[in-house]
């Protein structure tokens, strides 16, 4: 398998803290990927070993399988931590530029500004003297410079307006068509579900679950096909059925309980039922990611 990232039984004990507790997992070249949990989950940790940039109590981490420290691997790297730190008394075209010449094949200039949606205005600013949503975008420029094959971000839109969130997103996408792997974390749900194509679930120090998004969200959560009966039929035929756990009738609805809402849908035209407004609830994320830090509290 062509792995652009590959860790196995990492941790990271802290004086008396274990931070990571013996993660292993790989991703595959062109996934996204989200990395999510509560505050203190081990995620930037886990990320930082990654990078390289922290050491491990054990275990190991490759990029493209090699040492993330080794010149040949940072080359092909793109970063973008939480914290965006940038040079004092430099223009922001003076750094991009700085930047770029770290790299063999950067992106050119103006592929950077139409990529993240930087201003002529931000290219002549000081960095001293940008907003905290300039210096994001700003910090996504210096990810994208070396053209990277695999970039990681950080709570990337922490601070960005909408606007700018959406030219993130849309960015990231337009890069993962090209291929390129993309490791991100996120406080904002939502955005992994609408971006990630697997989830990668953090809590207390360990991967708690790891998945597609509708699969977590199909595994755990509680989905229902709702609808209006305009005969009456026998609920039965649904409650035999293994992957329904409870059928019942709420404000003139029947609300069918299952872990397959697609049989059911299957059923009701099968058997021809005389029913209509149709409505199918799979569940949100977050009440996913919710259930699964709860249950991992409970059992610990």
């Amino acid at each position: 398998m062509d792995y652009a990232v590959d860790i196995k039984q990492l941790t990271k004990v802290f004086k008396d803290k274990k931070a990571v507790d013996n993660v292993s997992f790989s991703i595959k070249r062109g996934e996204i990927v989200a990395i999510l949990g509560p505050n203190g989950a081990g995620k930037s940790t886990t990320m930082l070993m990654m990078l390289g940039l922290l050491h491990p109590t054990n275990g190991e981490s490759k990029l493209f399988n090699a040492d993330a420290k080794e010149k040949k691997v940072r080359e092909r790297i793109g970063v973008m931590l939480q914290e965006v730190s940038l040079i004092d008394g430099l223009k922001v075209k003076e750094i991009l530029r700085l930047f770029r010449s770290y790299y063999p094949k950067p992106l050119s200039i103006d592929k950077l500004i139409s990529l993240t949606g930087l201003s002529d205005e931000d290219l002549n600013k000081r960095t001293d003297k940008l907003s905290g949503g300039q210096k994001r975008r700003v910090g996504f420029a210096l990810a994208l410079a070396g053209d990277p094959d695999l970039l990681f971000f950080d709570e990337p839109t922490v601070g960005m307006d909408i606007s700018a969130r959406k030219v993130f997103w849309d960015t990231v996408k337009e890069l993962a068509d090209k291929g390129k792997t993309i490791i991100f974390s996120t406080h904002y749900l939502q955005e992994a579900d609408d971006v990630a194509e697997r989830i990668i679930l953090f809590n207390k120090g360990k991967v708690v679950a790891d998945g597609k998004p509708e699969e977590l969200k199909a595994n755990l959560l509680k989905q229902s096909v709702s609808f209006v009966a305009d005969t009456l039929f026998s609920t039965d035929m649904f409650l035999q059925m293994p992957q329904v756990s409870d059928v019942y009738v709420q404000g003139g609805r029947t609300f069918i309980v299952t872990n397959d809402t697609d049989s059911i849908l299957a059923k009701i035209f099968a058997k021809q039922l005389f029913v209509h407004d149709i409505a199918i609830e799979k569940g949100r994320l977050e009440e996913a990611f919710e259930q699964l830090t709860v249950e991992q509290r409970e059992a610990m």
